[in-house]
């Protein structure tokens, strides 16, 4: 990924589009905002307990970063779902159109947003049919599929083929300090057909689960052939992220904004 710092929010893009006239995308840190500790300072997240108004300023800030309109935008309440919607425009006096987990539009200038502290960012973007989609996965969304379905709508609304599909996972909380209970390992196993290269067991038998890979394979095995993968661990790098599981629940929302451009 490359670390883009212009004197205003700190943000990141893929490599794969970086430099792109077709898509605008950014995965933001915590710099570069106005919310005061433990929130500091680039704080999305509008429900743990930050200052709205600086949460609105924050907004503001990523936005005009990507020059985009910040009244042309979509979320969704996250709710750990593989629930997917279609973005259109945006609901008049609502900030979000469903509780989901996976946003999906062909409309050039709708941005795309939302927010992560550990769970897995998946962006999807056809070339072809000039279609972008955002998912967020937990555990549980990773499980019930999140991305894949992301990708089936873009299937089934506009005829992307998942060979076209290119697709990136971003920060989150990495392989080796994602330990998690055996209800996580059981559920694991029964939606991949094995734990193979997505849990690894410690030397006292603790449980430690793969986001970046469990992501990958559901998306190869859904057709999808071009994956570029952070490789950031959200957990380990407090310093530019917001981490759930690190910092003890009290913290922020980083966030992840794509939008097309014109066609």
């Amino acid at each position: 990924m490359r670390r883009i710092n212009n004197g205003g929010p700190v943000f990141y893009q893929f490599e794969q589009w970086a430099g792109s006239d077709r898509l605008v995308h950014g995965v933001f840190t915590r710099l570069g905002g106005v919310s005061q500790p433990p929130w500091d300072t680039l704080n999305l997240g509008g429900t743990v307990g930050d200052d709205l108004a600086a949460v609105r300023e924050n907004h503001r800030r990523a936005y005009a970063a990507l020059g985009l309109d910040e009244k042309y935008t979509c979320t969704v309440w996250q709710v750990h779902s593989a629930d997917t919607v279609i973005a259109r425009a945006p609901v008049p006096g609502r900030r979000w159109l469903a509780r989901a987990d996976g946003l999906v539009t062909d409309r050039p200038g709708l941005a795309l947003t939302m927010r992560f502290a550990d769970c897995t960012p998946v962006v999807l973007y056809d070339p072809v049919h000039h279609v972008i989609g955002l998912a967020h996965a937990g555990w549980r969304g990773t499980v019930l599929g999140a991305a894949v379905s992301v990708l089936q709508t873009m299937i089934e609304a506009f005829g992307v083929r998942p060979a076209d599909v290119q697709a990136a996972i971003g920060p989150s909380i990495g392989p080796e300090r994602y330990q998690v209970g055996e209800e996580v390992v059981t559920a694991v196993a029964r939606a991949f057909g094995s734990t193979a290269g997505l849990i690894r067991r410690a030397a006292d038998g603790s449980a430690y689960l793969d986001l970046w890979a469990a992501n990958r394979l559901a998306l190869e095995r859904a057709g999808v052939e071009q994956i570029e993968v952070a490789g950031i661990c959200t957990a380990t790098r407090t310093d530019e992220f917001y981490s759930h599981r690190a910092e003890g629940g009290r913290t922020g929302r980083f966030g992840v904004i794509v939008a097309l451009n014109g066609s």
